[in-house]
């Protein structure tokens, strides 16, 4: 495993370099430069289509930079320096263990006033360049591609929240022994609890701006899709606990070609510190565990599944022209996807009526409903408009 990108230098260049970047943060960074793009590519597709349009906005232009504005530039400048400033002096603390570094109260309170002064003495000197004897109002014209800052920023924010409160939910013992802990780690994520919040911040933002639910759902279905995919690496090559049940069956016959890690892993080094008291002998650092007994790697699985699904619905939204249908589809899958990968996965169980069944499996079910639901609603419609139109 590698916990962080250093030790992925490493293994491939011999290089040690030490970085305070997580392999786990780093490809869930690069899951929303995925979904980023695809989302970019769906919004000009479709208003080329003439499904989404355009929208105007009142923007003052040459106005001098409000108080306001000053003292969070100077806030935000503050927050920085004061950790940043202190990851120089302490940077090695920083590399052994960036989470809690980053969590932790410490900091440079000095370099924090100075990069304060800094931010609030740059951003007034900038809007000087721009500003008007006499302040202009006018109205600008905006993409809905244009709203992808916005909605990636929410989207994390309110994404990484129900991510970690869905989590808490399905662990719910685990959280009662650590609730601080599991809270602001980052590990332990959800990811039916960061389509959902994450999902509903999307939804509220291009609804405000005239793009309608079932357009912006069309939408987000193949980007979502493919940042899954993407994250799920930084899950595999990290090992973040997100793996299989136990499997000491010998690899079958049609397998043989595969390395033996494809079909049963031990997790060498994985950041969840799982099977703690089973050491990797000459092993120096803080990960030097491994799983006693090798499991499913369920989480390249779903990678490779994830992938091989995004490239399906990307080849198909060019034929899929009733609104909210896209999505039922990749409701479907992803549930279909997900319920199958629960057979072989770990996770907690409930039980009711003398069911047994773990949450991600219920939820599952409730997405291919949904996604059947989508569908068929659609189908029907368009079958009225046609008839109506006929």
């Amino acid at each position: 495993m590698f916990p962080s990108i250093s030790s992925l230098i490493k293994y491939f260049t011999g290089l040690d370099i030490p970085l305070p970047i997580q392999t786990f943060g780093f490809f869930v960074a690069l899951a929303f430069v995925a979904a980023y793009w695809a989302f970019v590519q769906e919004f000009k597709r479709k208003e080329k289509l003439g499904i989404i349009h355009s929208f105007e906005k009142t923007v003052t232009v040459g106005a001098p930079i409000s108080l306001t504005e000053l003292i969070g530039n100077a806030i935000f400048g503050f927050l920085l320096g004061y950790k940043v400033v202190d990851m120089i002096f302490h940077y090695h603390a920083m590399v052994d263990d960036p989470q809690t570094f980053i969590l932790s109260s410490r900091g440079n309170f000095f370099g924090g006033l100075v990069i304060a002064g800094v931010f609030a003495y740059w951003a007034n000197a900038e809007n000087k360049k721009h500003r008007l004897p006499t302040p202009v109002t006018k109205k600008v014209k905006v993409h809905p591609h244009e709203l992808m800052g916005n909605i990636l920023l929410w989207s994390a924010v309110f994404g990484f929240a129900g991510a970690k409160l869905f989590n808490a939910l399905e662990n719910w013992d685990d959280f009662m022994r650590d609730p601080v802990g599991m809270l602001i780690g980052f590990s332990g994520l959800t990811f039916y609890g960061g389509l959902i919040c994450g999902g509903a911040a999307v939804l509220y933002i291009a609804n405000k701006h005239g793009i309608k639910p079932l357009n912006m759902l069309d939408i987000g279905g193949p980007g979502m899709m493919l940042a899954y995919a993407v994250g799920r690496i930084g899950c595999q090559m990290s090992g973040d606990g997100d793996w299989g049940k136990n499997n000491t069956a010998p690899k079958p016959h049609w397998l043989s070609w595969a390395p033996d890690w494809m079909w049963s892993f031990k997790f060498p080094h994985n950041v969840s510190h799982e099977n703690a008291n089973n050491f990797i002998p000459n092993c120096i650092g803080n990960y030097c565990n491994e799983l006693k007994v090798p499991v499913f790697p369920t989480s390249f699985y779903e990678c490779v599944v994830c992938m091989l699904l995004f490239v399906f619905l990307w080849s198909i939204r060019d034929r899929i022209k009733i609104p909210g249908v896209m999505f039922g589809i990749y409701l479907i899958l992803a549930g279909v996807e997900r319920f199958l990968i629960e057979l072989i996965r770990v996770n907690t169980r409930y039980n009711a009526f003398g069911i047994s069944f773990t949450q991600a499996e219920m939820i599952s079910l409730c997405l291919v409903i949904a996604g059947a639901i989508l569908i068929i609603s659609g189908l029907k419609k368009n079958k009225h408009v046609t008839a109506t139109h006929g």
